[in-house]
């Protein structure tokens, strides 16, 4: 019988029938995985104990274990761009995240791409995975804007507790620099307080697993997005005393030993090619062996605490996978492991103004209690060099120490392997997950994603998402890198920069230690027209001339404080011409 002739009765039963089914599947479980982003702060290739470093990472090296380890990905030299990268899939140019506010210049101010938060348009995977029903969450560092409209709760987080900052300490509520008042810290949109027990890595684990367990309903299964944007290991590098002394010993040869034993480490992983040389040290680094024996054991403990710190960290996120496998949500769970950039490199004692700028906030930088609460703890760029090894350079710079990362992809469908070779980059997170959760990319008034899915290196069913006449650029003031085949363009700028383009074969010299440009000159010709080309069609602003990184954040950071407490200063300027007015009117009346 065709549906024309269908009675009036049977029409109703079979509406009735799909109303039933239609019920009864909104109502069913949603088995989709939970996607867990895991965001470690400045860390270099080989901190991560499956690249070779020496902290203990028991948690994330499981996950490395029963996942895919990239050996070839990049991320861009600065944190801000990274995350809005990450976190959209879009080229920094734009998204709004261009630089950081920290080291914006006149110039970048109010252009396109330089706004300091995320602009209309640019679509985060929070908003992406809330459209299709999950639950979204985000604890740590936020650093993408600090209007009320820029933060978590209004890019898809459905609970929130952000950082409004490049970084905080990690065991009170207050700045780590002068270009920040305070701990500008939010939930929900909202500014907060922290608890008196408060330490960075427990309370961002502590915190998700609250907003789960509230959200969450145990007689409907709804899937999640955890963002874990953790503070380690940023500055202040600061960790419990007990776990910074269970490596003492550890450093005490210094950088150099430390970056031949990480070169060594990489090859005999296959991190690394066998025949890949050690990059050099960047100009003006310090001999180990010139210090004298206290800077030695100073050094040597920063280290420490800095090892501590990634032990400290995983042991919390041990406790997050813990919660999960109490929720059967282990075996169900997509994982990203990566890092922001490569290592920090700054020594900010050695700042000008700072001594006396941590005087007033409770700071020092003695011996005695490195990593601990009062602390202001850092490694400089020696151990960052040895952070990034064997690669050159570290945070800040396009060099492959500045942009090489970790990164761990884990969960259901994804094989073991122990090291995809393939280029990738941080624009890459989001579209991965997206197809891996066969969610649509978007469309309409969108900015369209600029990263490449890297699904089919996770199944197998690809070698490479980028061929190799396919030219991969990026830009974060002034420090850039393109990267085509196996042939990368790079420039990085003062201080430990010189501004001058060089090219390399990564292929055999990821260390970045024989620049090819005079040998190959129609190769570093086709490169360079090849980023001019990325320039103008990402609307990069270079820095303002004579742009010096460390100038720029003292500057910046001047002018921020200026503009924060002109009332104050003010006040006491208006305080002191009265003194001075009243002086002088008493000595004219004595006369």
């Amino acid at each position: 019988m065709s549906s024309r002739t269908l009675s009036p009765f049977t029409v109703l039963l079979r509406l009735l029938l799909l109303l039933v089914v239609v019920s009864s599947r909104a109502g069913a479980d949603d088995l989709r995985p939970n996607v867990v982003v895991i965001v470690v702060d400045d860390a270099g290739l080989t901190d991560f104990a499956p690249f070779g470093g020496e902290a203990r990472m028991p948690n994330i090296q499981t996950l490395a274990d029963r996942g895919t380890k990239f050996s070839n990905y990049h991320s861009s030299p600065l944190c801000a761009p990274s995350r809005a990268m990450l976190l959209t899939g879009i080229d920094n140019h734009r998204t709004g995240i261009a630089t950081i506010p920290e080291v914006i210049t006149d110039n970048q101010i109010g252009q396109p791409g330089y706004s300091m938060f995320l602009e209309p348009g640019v679509k985060t995977l929070a908003e992406h995975l809330k459209g299709a029903g999950y639950g979204t969450y985000m604890t740590g560092k936020w650093h993408l804007g600090s209007g009320k409209q820029d933060l978590p709760n209004q890019h898809g987080f459905d609970r929130s507790f952000a950082l409004d900052a490049s970084g905080a300490d990690n065991w009170e509520q207050k700045p780590y620099m002068g270009f920040y008042d305070i701990a500008p810290w939010y939930e929900d949109g909202q500014p907060a307080d922290l608890p008196k027990d408060f330490y960075s890595s427990k309370f961002i684990v502590d915190r998700m697993i609250d907003y789960l367990d509230r959200d969450q309903q145990p007689e409907q299964r709804q899937p999640f997005f955890s963002y874990l944007a953790f503070q380690a290991i940023h500055i202040p590098v600061q960790a419990p005393r007990e776990i910074t002394d269970s490596y003492n010993g550890v450093y005490d040869r210094g950088w150099h030993a430390l970056r031949k034993m990480r070169w060594q480490r990489a090859i005999e992983l296959g991190l690394t090619p066998a025949a890949a040389p050690l990059a050099k040290m960047p100009a003006g680094n310090r001999d180990w062996n010139s210090l004298s024996g206290p800077d030695k054991q100073l050094f040597a403990r920063s280290m420490q605490v800095q090892a501590a710190m990634l032990e400290s960290m995983d042991s919390h996120v041990g406790r997050f996978l813990d919660y999960l496998a109490d929720r059967g949500e282990l075996d169900n769970t997509l994982f990203i492991v990566t890092s922001d950039n490569g290592p920090e490199p700054s020594d900010p004692v050695a700042v000008p103004g700072m001594k006396q700028w941590m005087f007033f906030n409770g700071y020092n930088h003695s011996i005695d209690n490195l990593g601990e609460k009062g602390s202001m703890a850092f490694i400089g760029p020696e151990w960052a060099s040895a952070s990034a090894s064997p690669l050159n350079m570290f945070k800040f710079y396009a060099a492959e120490g500045g942009i090489r990362v970790p990164l761990i992809v884990a969960g259901p469908k994804i094989p073991a392997q122990n090291w995809q070779r393939a280029l990738s980059l941080v624009t890459d997170i989001t579209p991965t997950v997206l197809d891996y959760l066969d969610i649509a990319h978007p469309s309409g008034d969108a900015v369209a994603i600029t990263g490449r899915s890297m699904l089919p290196l996770l199944n197998g069913s690809a070698d490479v998402i980028y061929a190799a006449d396919e030219p991969v650029a990026m830009e974060v003031s002034g420090n850039s890198a393109l990267i085509k085949g196996n042939y990368k363009l790079t420039r990085n700028t003062p201080p430990h920069g010189d501004n001058i383009w060089r090219l390399y074969n990564l292929a055999t010299d990821p260390g970045e230690s024989r620049d090819l440009r005079e040998r190959k000159p129609q190769r570093f010709a086709e490169l360079m027209i090849d980023y001019q080309r990325y320039e103008q069609a990402f609307g990069v602003v270079p820095p303002a001339e004579g742009f010096d990184l460390i100038q720029q954040t003292r500057t910046n950071s001047v002018k921020k404080l200026l503009l924060s407490n002109w009332f104050s200063l003010s006040v006491i300027a208006a305080m002191l011409l009265a003194i001075v007015l009243a002086i002088i009117w008493l000595r004219a009346r004595n006369k």
